[in-house]
């Protein structure tokens, strides 16, 4: 099996902030660091990086052509990102604060510029079986998401950034849901949480969706796994918090990379919970990943 990541490939501007710029406000930034980023190059990287074969499709203007370099070096077959001449490359507008929360501005660029012709092409390369993961910072996902459930892939979606697009995509071709609460709550039209049960939001995902198998990440309160036949609680791992901006994106690819490396669910789910710990403690978002050994001999405690 082979996994597909159909996604977005950003420029990420960073900015070292004493407190997020508020409305009127001007700030000068402590520090400005350039990243390599985009949820669908993180989350290739983060499954290259747990050890399976990882395909990245997207787009990139020719200001990006680095971030193939950088997905190549992570061993990512990039052969199916297209490299365009008239747009720019995505790119991001990162503040991180001093207790290493971050708020982002996203433009589309490339990432926007996907061509359903592009899409049959990169699918003619998967067969029934092999995983495709999808966020929401590209063009033409339910199309990609029609074509590959008629191909018998499995649908991975992450449905980050969180907006009116999530609404009109085939959601019943979902196999894996890889979200937190905020983003739960949205597509259930709720927005209070209930404190006493975190797995509230997980098992009315599940009754809305039956075929499919939830992941919800609650940052600090750890992760819930469930499925029609198990419920897995997964705490978080106690670190020193430096950036949380690939944290997710990580958790992502660990816990898919690892049930394609053959884990069960619930290492899959210690060993993503592991990959996100260390990688909360880096800056930046895909520098920040962590090896597959890095993961194996990290020995944080649970809170």
């Amino acid at each position: 099996m082979k996994v597909l990541c159909f996604g977005s490939l950003n420029i990420d501007y960073t900015y070292k902030v004493d407190h997020f710029v508020k409305k009127g406000e001007t700030l000068s930034a402590e520090s400005l660091q350039v990243f390599c980023g985009g949820k669908g190059l993180n989350q290739s990287i983060a499954l290259a990086k747990a050890g399976v074969d990882t395909c990245h499709a997207g787009a990139v203007g020719e200001d990006g052509v680095f971030l193939l370099e950088e997905l190549q070096k992570a061993k990512v077959d990039t052969g199916c990102v297209a490299v365009r001449q008239d747009v720019r490359t995505g790119n991001a507008i990162i503040q991180n604060d001093r207790e290493g929360d971050n708020c982002i501005l996203l433009y589309g660029g490339a990432n926007q510029a996907i061509t359903k012709e592009q899409v049959d092409t990169v699918l003619e390369h998967f067969v029934s079986g092999d995983f495709l993961m999808l966020q929401n910072e590209i063009n033409e996902i339910p199309y990609i998401m029609e074509q590959a459930h008629r191909k018998g892939m499995k649908i991975v979606l992450n449905p980050s950034p969180m907006n009116e697009k999530i609404f009109h995509l085939p959601l019943e071709t979902v196999d894996y849901f890889l979200l937190n609460e905020v983003e739960a709550g949205q597509i259930l039209g709720e927005t209070k949480e209930n404190e006493t049960d975190k797995a509230k939001l997980a098992r009315a995902l599940l009754d809305k969706f039956p075929k499919a198998a939830i992941v919800l990440t609650m940052g600090g309160d750890g992760a819930v796994y469930m499925d029609p036949k198990e419920t897995i609680i997964q705490p978080v791992y106690k670190v020193h918090t430096v950036d949380t901006t690939a944290a997710g994106d990580t958790f992502a690819g660990y816990f898919i990379g690892g049930l394609l490396r053959g884990d069960c669910v619930r290492k899959a789910m210690d060993m993503a919970s592991r990959a996100a710990a260390i990688a909360v403690t880096r800056q930046g978002a895909a520098p920040s990943i962590p090896l597959l050994s890095e993961v194996e001999q990290f020995t944080g405690e649970t809170s």
